[in-house]
């Protein structure tokens, strides 16, 4: 990731950067945590599954170990807080320290966004305004759910957004990102969740590309077919396309991407760490996105 010289201050490199999408198309399949077609609904199943793969990635312990969760605000329906205080003593705790979740908007905040044009800029317009602080309440609310589902798996999670850390874009290219509390969340044993979000631009107001990338494996051949790209029209950010030029931004820096549908055991394999470089196995359905050449030095 860009400005990875402001994360120095750690005594180990991270050892996993877990990024969660989502399919803008309902039925495809892909849908990780949300479906974009129905206005911020979740999928309380496959964040279930994902939040218990993570923490079996995380675990030093026993599998067997009973998971104490660490979500005790009170929930809708419920009439009492739910906290198990003592079992915390005899804990192994999970390794927990240099792992990152991430995770877009999904079906949250695009809606906001495309409808005040918050994306475009503007904030002189009231409702462009509007529509920020809209975007916000929106983001943010996925954000706490996402962290709470992970938190009652056992995992000290703590939700960050890029606004609040102080990131700023220009003309919607990131122009700071202080990962200062980040460095400092993850020294501490907590595993920030960073989110989509909305943030300032000294030239715009907007919701925060160079690299090639071709098929390796498996080999089409030659093909004059055209590969065609739909962007759903609430999409503020750029849908597949900008995520996979990303990767390939980072895959230059040596860092190799995997690109998995969440929730099943193609995704906990590629958490476990089975799927390395230069020996993906043929029953294994996903993408692997990594640099042809020589990394450059840092």
């Amino acid at each position: 990731m860009e400005n990875s010289g402001a994360c120095q201050g750690l005594t180990r490199p991270i050892r996993c950067i877990v990024k969660l999408v989502y399919s803008s198309m309902r039925g495809a399949g892909g849908a990780a945590i949300t479906c974009k077609n129905e206005l911020e609904k979740i999928n309380e199943e496959n964040l279930g599954t994902v939040s218990s793969q993570l923490r079996q990635a995380m675990s030093s312990g026993p599998d067997s170990q009973k998971i104490l969760g660490m979500d005790w605000s009170k929930r809708p329906g419920e009439s009492e807080l739910c906290c198990d205080v003592g079992g915390f003593y005899d804990q192994i705790s999970c390794d927990s320290s240099n792992f990152v979740v991430v995770h877009g908007a999904g079906s949250f905040g695009h809606f906001q966004a495309s409808k005040s044009g918050v994306h475009k800029g503007g904030l002189d317009k009231s409702l462009v305004k509007a529509g920020f602080v809209a975007t916000r309440i929106s983001v943010t609310t996925l954000n706490l759910e996402i962290v709470r589902a992970l938190a009652a798996a056992g995992i000290p999670s703590v939700g960050m957004s890029p606004f609040s850390c102080g990131w700023l874009t220009s003309e919607r290219n990131l122009e700071s990102a202080d990962l200062s509390m980040v460095v400092k969340a993850i020294e501490s044993g907590f595993v920030p969740v960073l989110h989509g979000d909305a943030v300032l631009d000294s030239q715009l107001v907007t919701v925060t590309e160079e690299g090639s990338w071709s098929v390796v494996k498996p080999n089409y051949g030659s093909t004059n077919k055209p590969v065609e790209i739909t962007v759903a029209a609430h999409d503020t950010t750029g849908g597949m396309v900008t995520k996979i030029a990303e990767a390939a931004m980072i895959a230059k820096l040596g860092i190799d991407v995997y690109i998995v549908k969440a929730a099943t055991s193609h995704s906990q394999r590629a958490l476990s760490g089975e799927i390395r470089r230069g020996s993906i196995p043929d029953d294994w359905l996903g993408t692997v996105i990594k640099f042809a050449g020589k990394p450059a030095q840092h």
